[in-house]
């Protein structure tokens, strides 16, 4: 399987991945441990949108999201939603929390388009990923 070619979501929920970021880390190291909290997958963001490398003592350059929204929760509680797009080397998911989830699938670009139970804009943010990051 190339997993450059599959894209992993929620199959119930309609979702992607959550995001809460605490308080000693960045947006970028919140991704990546979600994500590995979520379904104990390794990943590395893309960074093509980066655009300059540079870290020291007190400045560090972050990777963008390629999107950003938000959504209305209830009348109390919106959440900001920023989409990243990443790359992992495995494709074995594993739920690692005790959370009642969705079950969680990959995807293939076809299975995507071909989905109706798929939010629109889950969906759209599913095929520029895969579109981004096969080189297309």
């Amino acid at each position: 399987m190339s997993f450059k070619t599959r894209y992993c979501l929620g199959s119930t929920t309609n979702t992607t991945f959550g995001l809460h970021i605490e308080l000693n880390e960045d947006p970028n190291q919140a991704a990546i441990r979600e994500v590995k909290e979520e379904v104990g997958l390794d990943i590395e963001l893309y960074e093509r949108l980066l655009p300059f490398k540079e870290q020291n003592k007190s400045y560090k350059e972050l990777i963008p999201p390629f999107f950003m929204n938000i959504h209305k929760i209830s009348d109390t509680h919106k959440h900001l939603a920023m989409v990243y797009f990443a790359k992992s080397n495995e494709n074995t998911i594993r739920e690692l929390n005790n959370e009642k989830r969705a079950e969680w699938k990959w995807m293939t670009k076809k299975e995507i388009e071909d989905a109706t139970d798929i939010k629109s804009s889950i969906k759209f943010y599913a095929l520029k990923a895969l579109d981004e990051l096969s080189g297309k």
